[in-house]
């Protein structure tokens, strides 16, 4: 960038008029007078006035620039001799009061200098995207002309996030080539792009047998046993730094036959052998084994030795050998025969009292009140026949699940035949539930307790599973199972690094992952699963999906939320805390977001916890960030109860972004007169990709205090949490460690001995007579509107009408719904109020109190 040819002086005139602003009447006399002066000086020396070296030259010119996020950038030019430097921006002069001007003198010419400088803002360039590139150019003035620089091009910066081609794995035979392929996304400026071996850094400077393409191809030019490992693409430029998903390569060997050995000496047997091994080489790594046989014999006399027969010893051995195998085979009919029939008679008799109970003497919460005639009470359907579910546990495509339909009424009379009725202890029913369960292979990821679990048996009459304190339940509406029919349902919160969900690209897991079974059973309307979630939901934000496992264990998108669902077997009410899904079809799930931008953000939880004893002088302060659901509190509050935690502080919740920004955390204002922290750094750091990617629903990090003398208690200090450039949150500690504990009416009320199962009419608020009124009062079509459309309408769920009016019965998923949202702690006037206000049924039939249902 040095001096540019110099250009023919331009007239004052035209200069005067170049001149932006305000400034071109100063110019203009200033012109004039330097034109005064070179009239003169040619009068004394003709020759000088014509010199071009008066015009400026430009020592310093704008460069191309990036805008990084919302950082303004800056421009400068300098140059002598100069007057006057001006910025113009796409053909327009910048203000006069955006300039920075300096002033100084050229020491080996003693001509004066003038730099400039100008900030562009990210405002100002995407004011013009699309349209053209933004440029600007510096134009200088000195009394002999004006001079322009080159343009300088202001471009905003961006890494897109998705690869246009990743690297993919292979299976290849040692001395193979290997190619991977790489496209980085788009951006500006173009991504540089590496490859990670096991994440460490690939240099062909210092391997031979590696170089990458101008495309950032990866390449092996002979593949060798060392080179199997993952390989990764790594982009990045001054915006991000972006990973492809990583591609295993295996090198095989396939193996081969070494030289055959030398014939052995001659045996009794008239024969000689040889023998071989694969070893040259022998297989890795996966490769085919060696074909052929390793030991070769042959006749070593030309056939002329005669071998004796078998002697009578031999034939005593092999009748004996075969007796035994006969007499085994024996013992092994004969105990698959009684097997058979204990099983069989297992079947016949009733193996839990709560099958003849369930739904007929429903569990009420509340006492019963002997004077009240008008309780509802559900006679035993003595007309239906049991019909137990014996079918395949994955539902199959190619014909119906076998179910077995023993005949016999539910409650006959018990005959003269052995009829056994076991009474256990809940500790033991979920022992040997589990226990169940553990025989089939798609349960062999349950966990082996009930503390995360909830099981029931069901009939017609429906119920309610649900886990304590996780916020996790599952409702079987009334006729979901078909009359007739037992089903043992189960419940299950998944531990996420257990259950292998793959998340790609910019995919986060927004829900627990929940289990209920088993998958294949019948059901005749949608059961509503409810669960916790952590995002903040929008449209223009977020993509998320409701997941499912296959029977095969892949996980496959069942509904994209705010999009048309595709079938309707699914559906989910997505509110600020939960969702609540709906589905035909028991099995696995979770709810993952995709980001749409870098607004996009997901509730972090902060909790403080420290000991409640402290007999030493060291003293931490664990902090923890999880995902905002009620089920990772309770597996933290868990956790700190082994621990002897206790919290110290309300729990706040911050919003993390989409933005590649870690999470900081930092303690402050501790009086160091009394402790001190043992933190080297001046604060700690959680990597984004654990918070946003990671497999552990919590996280933590720990602050160790050291107090100087066991006499001190009282602890005061500041503990920041922050994500960089982004949302963050403070807390004020101020308390005493011996004795202070007025934070832990926060902790979640440990109700883990309350009753995860109701079955019939005490898991619904709504009484069954009142419900079966209402829906048969409102499924019709009113002639003025009066009919379950008013009825979503005044509980604000008319933006699901479409997935109402493809049920049969649209009044009963409204009910359904408002059962799921509700329970236990619904006001159920405020329900009897919405449907009276709707004028299609009597007032008067749904003034009923809580107390009565």
């Amino acid at each position: 960038m040095g001096a540019r040819p110099p250009r023919r002086r331009a007239p004052p005139a035209a200069a005067a008029a170049a001149a932006p602003g305000p400034l071109g009447a100063l110019l203009a006399a200033a012109l004039l007078a330097a034109a005064g002066a070179q009239q003169s000086a040619t009068v004394a020396n003709p020759a000088s006035g014509a010199s071009p070296d008066l015009l400026p030259h430009f020592q310093l010119e704008p460069e191309d620039v990036y805008i990084v996020k919302n950082k303004a950038v800056s421009l400068a030019c300098r140059a002598t001799p100069a007057t006057q430097i001006y910025f113009k921006c796409n053909g327009e002069w910048v203000h006069q009061s955006d300039h920075v001007t300096q002033h100084s003198t050229d020491r080996s010419t003693g001509l004066p200098v003038m730099e400039v400088r100008i900030e562009v803002t990210r405002q100002q360039v995407e004011k013009i995207f699309g349209l053209e590139e933004y440029w600007c150019q510096c134009v200088a003035w000195s009394s002999s002309g004006t001079t322009k620089s080159q343009k300088a091009f202001v471009r905003i910066a961006y890494l897109r996030k998705n690869f246009e081609q990743e690297p993919t794995a292979r299976e290849v035979s040692i001395e193979q080539g290997i190619v991977l392929p790489c496209r980085p996304p788009e951006g500006i400026p173009p991504a540089e792009v590496e490859w990670l071996r096991n994440e460490e850094l690939v240099d062909p400077a210092l391997d031979a047998n590696v170089y990458v393409t101008p495309e950032h191809s990866l390449v092996l030019r002979q593949a060798r046993l060392a080179d199997t490992a993952n390989y990764t693409c790594v982009a990045k430029n001054i915006v991000a730094r972006r990973r492809s998903s990583s591609a295993a390569i295996i090198v095989y060997v396939d193996g081969a036959w070494s030289e055959w050995s030398k014939w052995s000496e001659c045996g009794a047997e008239c024969t000689h052998w040889r023998s071989r091994e694969c070893s040259e080489p022998a297989p890795r790594n996966g490769g085919r084994d060696c074909h052929g046989p390793e030991l070769d014999t042959q006749n070593c006399t030309s056939e002329l030795c005669t071998h004796a027969a078998p002697g009578a010893e031999d034939v005593a051995l092999y009748v004996g050998l075969v007796a035994v195998a006969v007499c085994l085979v024996l013992l092994l009919l004969v105990g698959v025969l009684v097997y058979c029939r204990k099983k069989g008679g297992l079947d016949a008799d009733v193996a839990d009292s709560s099958i003849l109970t369930a739904g007929f003497q429903p569990v009420s919460i509340k006492p019963s009140k002997a004077d009240n005639p008008s309780l509802l009470t559900i006679q035993p359907d003595l007309s239906t026949t049991t019909m137990t579910y014996q079918g395949s546990l994955c539902s199959r495509q190619d014909g119906p699940a076998k179910l077995q339909l023993p005949n016999g009424h539910l409650l006959s009379p018990l005959g003269a035949g052995r009829h056994t009725l076991h009474h256990s202890s809940p500790a033991a029913e979920g022992a040997d539930f589990v226990a169940r369960l553990s025989t089939q292979s798609y349960f062999r990821s349950l966990p082996r307790g009930t503390n995360n679990m909830a099981y029931g048996t069901f009939n017609f009459l429906g119920g309610r599973l649900m886990i304590p304190n996780t916020g996790i339940s599952l409702l079987i509406p009334p006729d979901a199972i078909p009359r007739g029919k037992i089903y043992e349902v189960y419940l299950t919160l998944h531990k996420q690094e257990e259950v292998r969900l793959p998340l790609a690209g910019c995919q986060t897991l927004l829900s627990p992952i929940v289990s209920c079974g088993p998958p294949g059973v019948l059901l005749t309307r949608p059961a509503i699963l409810a669960m916790g979630h952590c995002v903040e939901a929008s449209a223009e934000n977020w993509s998320i999906r409701l997941k499912k496992q296959s029977c095969e264990g892949t996980w496959e998108d069942v509904l994209q939320l705010g999009a048309e669902p595709c079938t309707e077997l699914y559906y989910c009410q997505l509110e600020a805390q939960a969702c609540y899904v709906f589905t035909e079809q028991l099995g696995r799930f979770a709810l993952v977001g995709e980001s749409l931008s870098m607004a996009a953000s997901k509730r972090l939880k902060l909790v403080l916890f420290a000991p409640a004893a402290c007999p030493s002088l060291e003293y931490n302060i664990r902090v923890y960030c999880l995902s905002d659901t009620q089920d990772v509190l309770k597996e933290v509050i868990q956790l700190e109860k082994q621990l002897g935690g206790q919290l110290i502080g309300a729990p706040r919740v911050l919003h993390f972004k989409d933005s590649y920004h870690n999470l900081r955390l930092s303690i402050h204002d501790m009086p160091s007169s009394l402790w001190k922290s043992k933190l080297l750094a001046s604060y700690q750091e959680i990597p984004f990709y654990h918070i946003w990617s990671g497999l552990q629903p919590f996280l933590h990090c720990t602050f160790t205090l050291e107090r100087l003398s066991t006499s001190t208690c009282e602890l005061a200090c500041k503990i920041w949490v922050w994500q960089v450039e982004g949302d963050g949150q403070s807390f004020t500690v101020n308390f005493n460690i011996a004795k202070d504990t007025r934070f832990s009416d926060w902790l979640v009320p440990d109700n883990e001995m309350a009753t995860p199962a109701l079955v019939g009419p005490s898991a619904f608020k709504i009484p069954f007579l009142i419900r079966q009124k209402i829906i048969s009062s409102l499924d019709p079509p009113g002639t003025r509107g009066a009919d379950w459309r008013t009825l979503a309408q005044k509980l604000n769920l008319d933006s699901h009408l479409s997935f109402f009016a493809s049920k049969p019965s649209p009044t009963a998923m409204i009910l359904n719904l408002w059962e799921a949202r509700h329970f236990p702690n619904g006001n159920l006037s405020q329900l009897a109020a919405a449907v009276a206000e709707v004028g299609k049924q009597d007032g008067a039939l749904f003034a009923v109190s809580e107390a009565e249902c």
